[in-house]
């Protein structure tokens, strides 16, 4: 990816959601050849000279200061995502010193906690959406026809984006699918504003771009969201129709999201829940005796 290219297409992507009016500027009859706000009047309202936007918004200034960020952010109604992508997109230097490992790791205090988790479904994210490591529920939830080991293998890792975009089964599991796959694509767009020339990511993206008009569609309108907390709506083949709260925890020396999922007690979704836990997890019991007969292997 470029990163001159995504600056781009970032502000004009903004320039174009706002009206002149809604900037304060009178509009006149004549018809305009561009949506939202030209060059010049965002310059203006900005405070810096339209040939110095020009070359920002081409790439082409490097070396943009916080007032004149902070001015474009206020003047195109930025909110604070938004505006850290901006900053991110604006100042190379900086964010390529985030580049990723080839390969995530998890550290294993960090995985045996999520396995360690037993009532709630629970999965931890990489910083391109690849699923590092989920608990029993968390992968009986999401993902049941994926092999539940395929988080420790590094090249077989579900991804996050792969599955709601290339995945039939994953696409059946939300009915607000069109919703799902725009917080994924504006995850991504975070991403690629931190980790811009990473390979992994230029892999994702070209894959997904070639495989999915929806993808390249919703990519191409640059969203730009984090990932915090919601409700999540999913129509699970196993129990049904369930809402479901998720929580999102930055772990940022692991540059990964710890997210969670639970229904409101005494509800329809808590016992769909309760019901899927019972269908697929192992009782305490069972697992008990796999133990015993495990420390009892000669072998």
């Amino acid at each position: 990816m470029e990163r001159r290219d995504d600056l781009g297409e970032f502000l004009r992507s903004r320039r174009a959601r706002l009206r002149p009016e809604d900037a304060g500027l009178t509009a006149y009859g004549a018809r305009r050849r561009v949506p939202g706000l030209r060059r010049e009047e965002l310059a203006q309202l900005a405070g810096v000279s339209a040939a110095y936007y020009t070359r920002l918004e081409q790439g082409q200034s490097g070396n943009a200061s916080d007032a004149v960020l902070d001015a474009l952010a206020r003047v195109l109604r930025l909110d604070a995502d938004e505006h850290a992508h901006l900053r991110n997109l604006a100042r190379p230097r900086q964010a390529r010193r985030r580049n990723a490992a080839k390969h995530e790791r998890v550290r294993a205090p960090l995985r045996r906690l999520v396995h360690a988790i037993d009532e709630v479904p629970t999965i931890l994210v990489g910083r391109f959406g690849h699923i590092l490591a989920w608990n029993r529920l968390g992968h009986a939830l999401l993902a049941p026809h994926y092999d539940f080991a395929a988080t420790d293998r590094p090249a077989d890792r579900p991804n996050c984006a792969r599955l709601v975009f290339l995945d039939a089964h994953t696409r059946a599991l939300y009915p607000d699918w069109a919703a799902k796959a725009s917080d994924n694509v504006a995850y991504l767009r975070v991403a690629a504003g931190q980790y811009h020339d990473d390979p992994q990511l230029t892999e994702l993206v070209g894959e997904l771009t070639l495989k999915s008009r929806e993808f390249a569609e919703m990519w191409a309108a640059h969203p730009v969201r984090g990932k915090r907390h919601g409700t999540q709506r999913l129509e699970h083949p196993l129990v049904g129709a369930m809402s479901l709260e998720y929580e999102s925890l930055h772990l940022p020396d692991d540059s990964c999201v710890l997210s969670t999922f639970t229904a409101e007690p005494g509800s329809p979704s808590e016992s769909a829940l309760m019901l899927l836990a019972g269908l697929t997890l192992p009782t305490r019991s069972q697992t008990a005796s796999a133990s015993v007969t495990s420390a009892g292997d000669p072998r």
